[in-house]
């Protein structure tokens, strides 16, 4: 695989960190939740420290009675995000919050915002009062979805799709109606040498995309030593087994960035009514912290019995190892006996973890790979799952 010239990596580098340090990146989780609870086993002794992100896991999480949920996040915005959330769930409707989460938006989302905006945390409410018109959505604008770095690729995608390529118009909403992964299949035969034509895979291959979607570079080279395809060959092949393997009846993930919306039926956890009043009333157990997490262990040492990592080590491998390992022992000097971690990577395999680390974890290969064909996301490489021995 031919290498980058340093500068190019320099420059990549830098573009990535200008957007992570400047925008919200993730306006949805994309990780799935249903997985995390069957691998995390929560209970109403289990403290959890996981990465922000978006938020929507956290909130399901809370659908297992855990006694604390600790959402750490170095991008203040990903906080503000959960905490409007919050303000809804406490001071809202139900209705109400599907207007700004499921609906991405619309005409009633400013009164709403105005009479919840009191109880947001001072650097939330700054933050939204500026960037309120991401839930000014209508047929002139766009949904919450097609904001943040992510929602502009998938903003991007769409009127793309609209304009080079109509028949896919017709197309994408069969596949989304479908009924059976059968029908699925063929819908998808159709639409696969339509999307990938020539402009399709050279943007897959560009850098700065892959940064507006939260991948860094060295996601990127791991991807592309591990695959086959490579970038190109990684991203066709999990596309397939996506739109031709899971239901799409129930992959909220892809759906929402194809449409800008939720359905009631087709949503997260967290935006379904039977779900709203046991989350509110267990929303004093999550907090948010802006913060590393080795700095958040440092001032919050637990003890934790989970740990949900997302992919954040991947960059720390390659990027920062002494901060990787520091990390590592924050974890370990905050961990309950037994706790369990989840990981998730670009690559196949654990080799983004230190070696003094692994040898304090056991992992449960035997778990996680057949469960990680069952994921409805279906971007990351593999997951793992690892007990502190």
């Amino acid at each position: 695989m031919k290498q980058a010239h340093p500068l190019s990596r320099r420059l990549q580098d830098a573009f990535f960190g200008l957007v992570h340090g400047n925008r919200l990146i993730y306006n949805t989780c994309w990780e799935d939740p249903r997985l995390d609870r069957q691998l995390l086993g929560l209970s109403p002794q289990s403290r959890v420290a996981v990465i922000t992100s978006a938020g929507d896991n956290a909130l399901d999480y809370l659908l297992d009675d855990p006694a604390g949920v600790a959402c750490v996040d170095l991008n203040f915005r990903q906080n503000a995000l959960l905490e409007l959330k919050r303000a809804l769930f406490l001071q809202a409707s139900h209705e109400e919050l599907f207007s700004f989460f499921g609906d991405g938006g619309g005409p009633e989302c400013a009164g709403i915002y105005a009479r919840v905006r009191r109880h947001l945390p001072p650097y939330a409410a700054a933050f939204w009062d500026a960037n309120s018109s991401y839930f000014k959505a209508g047929r002139l604008s766009r949904s919450f979805y097609y904001h943040g770095a992510s929602g502009a690729v998938a903003f991007a995608f769409s009127r793309l799709l609209n304009l080079a390529k109509p028949r896919l118009r017709r197309d994408i909403p069969r596949l989304l109606a479908a009924s059976s992964t059968d029908e699925q299949r063929r819908i998808y035969a159709a639409i696969e040498p339509v999307f990938w034509d020539r402009v399709s895979r050279w943007l897959v291959g560009r850098p700065a995309l892959m940064a507006l979607l939260g991948v860094p570079r060295p996601q990127i080279r791991l991807i592309q030593d591990s695959h086959p395809g490579g970038l190109e060959g990684f991203v066709r092949e999990k596309m397939r087994r996506v739109f031709t393997e899971s239901p799409m009846a129930e992959n909220y993930f892809w759906r929402v960035y194809m449409t800008g919306r939720y359905t009631r039926e087709c949503c997260p956890e967290y935006l379904k009514p039977a779900n709203f009043a046991t989350i509110r009333e267990r929303l004093p157990r999550l907090t948010s912290h802006t913060a590393s997490l080795s700095a958040f262990l440092q001032d919050n040492p637990g003890p934790y019995s989970h740990f949900v990592l997302l992919d954040h080590q991947d960059w720390l491998a390659h990027h920062a190892p002494a901060a990787l390992a520091e990390e590592w022992d924050r974890i370990f000097a905050a961990a309950a006996p037994g706790a369990k971690i989840l990981m998730r990577s670009a690559g196949l395999d654990v080799s983004f973890v230190p070696g003094a680390a692994k040898q304090r974890l056991r992992f449960f290969p035997e778990l996680t790979e057949p469960m990680h064909g069952n994921d409805r996301v279906g971007t990351y490489g593999s997951q793992h799952l690892a007990v502190v021995g």
